[in-house]
């Protein structure tokens, strides 16, 4: 579906991204909702400024990210606290971004069959944002496809055997203001 208005927000405002299993599962019951509990992983966001967020594609945008929920010290992970938030995750957009029109990738990478390339599943969904009150930073980008290798630790990864102490998310570290 095509979007039809972009989101207005204000540059440091905080905002919340929503997964569910399928398009109309919320609040149905679905056992897998928002996500399969086994589908462990981090949770990422990025901004890709545009001319028009209703009308660009996503193909050759320059990327930043902003958010980025791993696996903590205790062994729990980002997807798991996704789904224990109901499907909801909350980040901030910085402060000092330029106003202006944006694409957001809210992202997840499920894990459990990481082992081998290609066994990450990668679940990505989009906002058009129109930022006002914003600042002046120009953050450092990354393209899609090209943030992210096959053979990144973050993408081919053993999910179950040894238990993992440490995880390294994919991609750039977010920016901040």
């Amino acid at each position: 579906m095509e979007a039809q208005t972009c989101a207005q927000v204000k540059a440091g405002d905080k905002l919340t991204a929503e997964w569910h299993h399928t398009l109309d599962s919320a609040g149905t019951g679905d056992a897998q909702d928002p996500i399969d509990k086994g589908h462990l992983g981090p949770v990422m966001v990025y901004m890709a400024k545009v001319d028009d967020a209703l009308t660009t594609k996503v193909t050759g945008l320059k990327w930043f990210k902003i958010y980025q929920d791993g696996m903590d010290s205790k062994g729990q992970w980002g997807v798991s606290r996704l789904y224990n938030n109901k499907g909801k995750v909350d980040f901030i957009l910085p402060a000092c971004v330029q106003s202006g029109q944006y694409l957001l990738r809210s992202e997840l990478i499920a894990l459990h069959g990481a082992s081998n390339y290609p066994g990450a599943q990668l679940y990505m969904e989009c906002a058009q944002l129109n930022v006002s009150g914003g600042g002046t930073a120009n953050p450092p980008t990354v393209s899609f496809p090209g943030a992210y290798k096959g053979s990144d630790p973050g993408i081919k990864f053993q999910l179950y055997y040894p238990t993992p102490t440490a995880y390294t998310i994919p991609g750039p570290t977010p920016f901040t203001c």
